[in-house]
């Protein structure tokens, strides 16, 4: 499938042509950031002074991504109203969930008609980021082989996955292949929420909601699944304390 696809360009500098689009999956319903997200989506919760949303796509926007997709679905009309009053440049469409939450992989799922490049570079938008010594959009882009790969995760050491409260997600062998962390174990390495994942995970996949994972597994299974790590900051801002961690910790560093 992807011999068809257009692949994902580099760039060397932010001044150059356009990488491509990015997915942004901003559709979720935010119930652990309550009782903030009552009255709006979690992507409009602010986080230093700016909104996880601007902060997402303000990276991609440094990293030469001129077109997003962003999924809606919790408060649809608010996102959708604060990207076409506030959001500048960068293309922004929408792919519209509001009749169903398709979950992750559900989601990009049904945005694929939108997303032409491959991989499709997919991001949350519910973390944030802090680029190490080289934009790490672009650092990641440049570790993709597609003769060896379905999919790339953006990972982050489980001991600097800040305001993060989990047992870690993946291990990682010497060559970069990812493997789950076994039950009842703890695992080294956390998913950032970003990720390559090529056109080629689509092919039979369920329709209606389902997660990400699912593509993951297979790709695992396959020894097509690899992780990156990153080499900057990285806030899981999943809870309104972890808002109040983030800041202090940006203020500081």
């Amino acid at each position: 499938m992807s011999r068809t696809r257009k692949p994902l360009a580099l760039r060397p500098d932010p001044g150059g042509p356009p990488l491509g689009t990015a997915m942004v999956l901003a559709a979720g319903l935010g119930k652990r950031m309550r009782p903030l997200t009552a009255t709006r989506p979690k992507p409009l919760v602010s986080v230093a002074g700016k909104t996880l949303l601007d902060h997402t796509l303000d990276r991609l926007r440094a990293a030469g991504v001129a077109r997003a997709v962003v999924n809606v679905h919790y408060l649809a009309d608010a996102l959708e109203a604060h990207i076409r009053n506030r959001v500048k440049g960068i293309d922004v469409v929408f792919s519209d969930e509001r009749e169903q939450l398709l979950e992750t992989g559900g989601g990009l799922k049904k945005a694929l008609p939108l997303l032409s490049e491959d991989p499709i570079l997919s991001v949350n938008s519910d973390n944030l980021w802090v680029d190490g010594p080289s934009d790490t959009l672009r650092m990641l882009a440049a570790q993709w082989d597609d003769a060896r790969m379905d999919a790339l995760l953006l990972l982050v050491p489980l001991a600097r996955a800040n305001c993060h409260v989990g047992v870690g997600d993946f291990h990682m062998d010497p060559a970069g292949r990812i493997s789950r962390r076994r039950p009842g174990k703890v695992a080294p390495f956390v998913f950032t929420g970003i990720q390559l994942i090529s056109h080629r995970l689509f092919a039979d996949a369920p329709e209606g909601p389902f997660s990400t994972n699912l593509l993951w597994d297979r790709a695992i299974a396959d020894g097509r699944a690899f992780g990156f790590v990153h080499q900057g900051l990285w806030f899981d801002v999943g809870t309104p304390p972890a808002i109040r961690k983030t800041e202090a910790m940006l203020a500081n560093r």
